[in-house]
């Protein structure tokens, strides 16, 4: 029962750096060859650019929209890097 128990808190130890990786996302910006981190602001930033852009008529997740898009979304933040 001790081995078992050692066994189970030496993988949970191991484990534990790599539990926040799994729910971190980024994304890359090739046209500025930066990384974004997509957090509340950021998705806040995003949504805004929806109803800026007037295109969708629904809400579509960033990484549902096709490259062209997603490159547009970029741009415009690079824009208003200033916007929260």
């Amino acid at each position: 029962m001790k081995k078992f128990a050692a066994l189970l808190l030496l993988s949970g130890t191991l484990l534990m750096p790599f539990s926040g990786v799994a729910a971190a996302r980024r994304y890359y910006d090739r046209d500025r060859r930066d990384w974004h981190h997509w957090n509340d602001s950021e998705n806040r930033a995003y949504r805004h650019w929806l109803m800026e852009e007037q295109r969708e008529r629904q809400y579509r997740a960033y990484n549902r929209l096709r490259a062209e898009r997603q490159r547009e979304y970029w741009r415009w933040r690079h824009d208003h890097a200033d916007w929260r």
